[in-house]
């Protein structure tokens, strides 16, 4: 994986440990969470950049979209994380850092969609621009934008995909989902069985995985045990997908049952690659990220404020296309991929 150029260490631990001194612990230190970096040339303008964790390969990808393109607009990128996904408490004070230290706007992917929003309004109070990345806000108003997947036709695509596969076989449906109330969540899941042409009834069993690997297997086992006729199973994300096929495989099951996913990491593309996964959405993180910083530095320049829902695009992933479902290979995908 690419990186930009950085400053010197001894720079960055300066200006992070001047700048954002609430996140001085792991900004000046060795540990994980929340952090702070300077990138560009050092200009006037100030950028934050608030991620749910900066271990995840996809936050780790919109990291590096929003430090090149804070490099080549000569912006200075500030950056904080959670220590864990649901961290809203690191991400409340990442706000209050950044805007202290005089941010002119702040890219978030909220951990929590809601906690997070008094927050936000603050921020906004002191002429902060605030944006959401990946994860819409609730309400989605509550910011002034939102770059993001449209989630919702991600599950349609791998819904789709799914039927057209299936070729008319009664479906078994286990949904490895990521946790209640998460919109993210919740929009793959809907568009999922929106695209298959189900509804709640259908599914057999249904377990959250908090898009973790260890846990979609153990969720997997939990579906088997329940409902051993399984077929088909939607996955959060690729990670969970690889659980299901870790316990799919341990059953001797993992070539008669159909595994569909989101995301489009490099990992999982080269999952769909291998045949464990039959089919991925994938989106753009980097994308994200850097569109994101190009609108606080064009509301920096002449006030002109970002607005409404921009999206980053979706594109389905699979080697084995379907009629009348529109895909690129994994080819493609591995091109195209992060993380």
């Amino acid at each position: 994986m690419s990186r930009t150029s950085r400053l010197p260490s001894s720079l960055l631990r300066a200006a992070a440990c001047t700048s954002v001194a609430a996140l001085a612990l792991t900004a000046c230190g060795s540990g994980s969470g929340s952090g702070s970096v300077g990138s560009g040339s050092g200009g006037s303008v100030k950028v934050g950049l608030i991620t749910k964790t900066d271990t995840n390969p996809f936050f780790v990808k919109m990291k590096e979209g929003a430090e090149k393109a804070a490099k080549e607009d000569g912006v200075q990128l500030m950056t904080a994380a959670g220590k864990f996904d649901g961290d809203n408490a690191g991400q409340v004070t990442a706000i209050e850092n950044m805007v202290a230290a005089g941010v002119k706007g702040i890219l978030i992917t909220p951990s929590d969609s809601k906690a997070i929003v008094p927050a936000i309004a603050k921020a906004k109070a002191k002429g902060v621009l605030v944006i959401a990345l990946d994860t819409p806000t609730e309400p989605e108003s509550a910011v002034d934008a939102l770059f993001a997947t449209d989630n919702l036709k991600a599950g349609e695509l791998i819904g789709e995909y799914a039927k057209a596969a299936m070729k008319g076989k009664a479906a078994k449906i286990a949904t490895l989902d990521l946790a209640p109330g998460v919109s993210v969540g919740v929009q793959r899941h809907n568009g999922f069985l929106k695209g298959f042409g189900a509804a709640e009834k259908d599914v057999a069993c249904a377990q959250d995985t908090g898009g973790d690997q260890a846990k979609g297997q153990t969720a997997m086992e939990n579906c088997l045990q329940k409902e051993p006729g399984i077929n088909l199973v939607y996955t959060i994300n690729e990670p969970a997908a690889l659980g299901a096929y870790t316990a799919l495989k341990a059953k001797g099951r993992e070539k008669d049952v159909l595994i569909v996913s989101v995301d489009g990491g490099c990992t999982g593309t080269q999952a769909v690659k291998d045949g464990k996964i039959a089919a991925t959405s994938q989106q753009y993180p980097l994308k994200m990220a850097a569109e994101g910083v190009k609108a606080v530095v064009t509301y920096a320049k002449d006030g002109k404020k970002a607005s409404g829902y921009t999206d980053t695009g979706v594109t389905l992933i699979t080697d084995k296309a379907q009629a009348g479902v529109a895909s690129k290979d994994t080819a493609f995908g591995l091109e195209n991929c992060w993380g």
